[in-house]
């Protein structure tokens, strides 16, 4: 009786790394993957600084600021060099939301108070025309939101991510066909 009992003992195990092996496996893959490794591993993207050296690589030098494509240049020497053709990365551009104070919804005797002051990241300068036109919109929106969140829903860092979510989803709607990149909230202060 003792003999059938090891081999049974043996067999769980044997079962729980099979079991957990390939979830191991899985997990270390899907980091891979999401991460960019596994996919430049694997010659399924180009770097990004590799394609940014090749968006540009067919054009011949033009002299006097020209950019090599036959286009005259914008004034003469010490014009700065066009972005690549190939999509190279451009800085963001980071446009000030007003302060917004509001209470929040509690259920208590106790007045909530949250105070943000944010950020709109942009990816194109010239979107900051929309968003000053929108800005009543956003305002009310935003304040509107941040009227009907209760404290407990903003505590840790979940809540502020969420938060930074809701009201991305809400500025995108408000400002179509302009996109925001990303909220930065510079004060959140939660009374």
């Amino acid at each position: 009786m003792s003999e059938e009992a090891k081999p049974a003992k043996k067999g769980g195990k044997g079962k729980l790394l099979l079991l957990a092996l390939p979830l191991v496996l899985a997990a270390v893959g899907a980091g891979l993957w999401f991460s960019g490794i596994l996919p430049n591993l694997l010659g399924m993207g180009a770097p990004a600084a590799e394609a940014a050296a090749h968006g540009d690589a067919h054009a011949p030098a033009a002299g006097h600021g020209g950019s090599g494509h036959g286009a005259p240049a914008a004034a003469g020497h010490g014009t700065a060099p066009a972005p690549a053709a190939g999509g190279a990365a451009r800085s963001p551009v980071f446009f000030d939301m007003p302060d917004i104070v509001a209470n929040l919804s509690a259920t208590g005797r106790r007045a909530s108070y949250i105070k943000l002051r944010s950020k709109l990241e942009l990816t194109k300068a010239e979107d900051a025309g929309a968003i000053q036109a929108a800005m009543p919109r956003l305002q009310d929106l935003f304040t509107t939101y941040l009227r009907e969140m209760r404290p407990e829903e903003l505590r840790g860092s979940s809540g502020t991510q969420r938060l930074r979510e809701e009201l991305m989803a809400r500025a995108n709607l408000a400002v179509a066909p302009v996109r925001v990149a990303d909220i930065l909230f510079i004060e959140l202060l939660l009374q």
